[in-house]
């Protein structure tokens, strides 16, 4: 017979090795944690220069990535990571549409009110087009081949032949406009963000054909499309990336993302949907698991000011830009050789 020290000791043990069980048997009926998206900055590619910055497209084929930088245009492969060009002498500009099948790239001229065809190949200034106030975000429709140019500061789009870089009209929005989108058959879609909606328009007649409410949304900015499932999706000021039904304007989710929200895009071969937030510098990655349920698979760091983005077609990674700034008087300078290209993949 033991001493009783040694009855509690056994008992004690093998009390806790029960309690052991019950937990490893508790986590093991508990769901699993949903996996990490994957995606990470996998490249840094440092552009330089002190000007500021807005919009990035990209030329995917060519593997080029135009950036507006104020009085001019970068010009970057974003395979070598070199600065490969630039586009100089523009006034405010907020970036340029390349269109490789006419050799062209129409370039945002916004102080001057106006439009700067380019040749890709030399990049020449080929043309200029009038434009409204503010000339800022662009989109290009492969139905009618025309580049619809949203004008901020007059509630209107100016519509340009893409092929030749001819005045094809104007469209009255009702609105300010911010990113637009094109779905592939003939649609425009429009951020108006003063009247929280998405405005749908006719690239062919050039007429708006409906205006939607966000409703959970406020302050939308980016915008970015699932074609296949005509699904929209609308970064907005609020915190939210609101999905909408391109057919019939219905809101379908509004999923949080980081303070600051401003960009958006959508790769169709992982359904992920992306809002890139330059206040909080993060981007949140959203899965669209079918046509009607979407969920936030995480939101992962970037850099303070990493506001807008683009999707990279061919290799699938996001590309946002970002620089540092000073301190106090110089809070709104950028620092030299701190602009960069946040290459995100997995």
């Amino acid at each position: 017979m033991g001493s009783i020290s040694g009855k509690i000791i056994t008992g004690v043990a093998l009390g806790v090795a029960f309690s052991l069980l019950l937990l490893a048997g508790f986590a093991r009926a508990l769901p699993a944690a949903p996996d990490a998206s994957g995606y990470h900055i996998v490249k840094k590619i440092v552009t330089g220069g002190t000007e500021g910055w807005d919009y990035i497209s990209m030329d995917a084929d060519a593997r080029l990535a135009y950036i507006g930088r104020e009085d001019h245009v970068d010009v970057v492969n974003v395979d070598t990571g070199k600065v490969v060009g630039k586009v100089p002498g523009l006034e405010g500009t907020s970036g340029l549409l390349p269109l490789p099948e006419f050799g062209r790239g129409y370039a945002m001229n916004g102080d001057a009110g106006s439009v700067v065809i380019v040749d890709l190949k030399t990049l020449a200034k080929i043309g200029n087009v009038k434009a409204g106030k503010d000339p800022d975000s662009f989109t290009y429709d492969p139905v009618t081949k025309r580049v619809f140019v949203m004008n901020s500061s007059s509630a209107n789009a100016t519509v340009i032949n893409g092929k030749d870089g001819t005045l094809a009209g104007t469209v009255a929005l009702g609105g300010q406009p911010e990113a637009a989108v094109t779905d592939g058959k003939g649609k425009v879609y429009v951020n108006l963000t003063d009247k929280d909606e998405i405005a749908e328009v006719d690239a062919e007649t050039m007429k708006v054909t409906h205006h939607w409410p966000l409703m959970q949304g406020t302050g939308p900015s980016g915008l970015a499309i699932d074609r296949k499932n005509r699904r929209l999706f609308s970064a907005c000021d609020n915190q939210r990336m609101v999905v909408m039904d391109a057919d019939s304007g219905k809101v379908l989710a509004a999923l949080r993302t980081g303070a600051g929200t401003d960009g958006a895009g959508f790769d169709p071969d992982s359904m992920n949907a992306f809002a890139s937030a330059g206040g909080a510098g993060t981007l949140t990655i959203i899965h669209e698991d079918s046509p009607d349920k979407f969920r936030v698979l995480e939101e992962i760091d970037t850099q303070s000011g990493a506001r807008t983005m683009t999707v990279d077609p061919k290799t699938h990674n996001v590309l946002v830009v970002t620089a540092r700034h000073g301190h106090g008087a110089t809070h709104d300078k950028v620092l030299p050789d701190s602009f960069v290209v946040l290459v995100i993949g997995k």
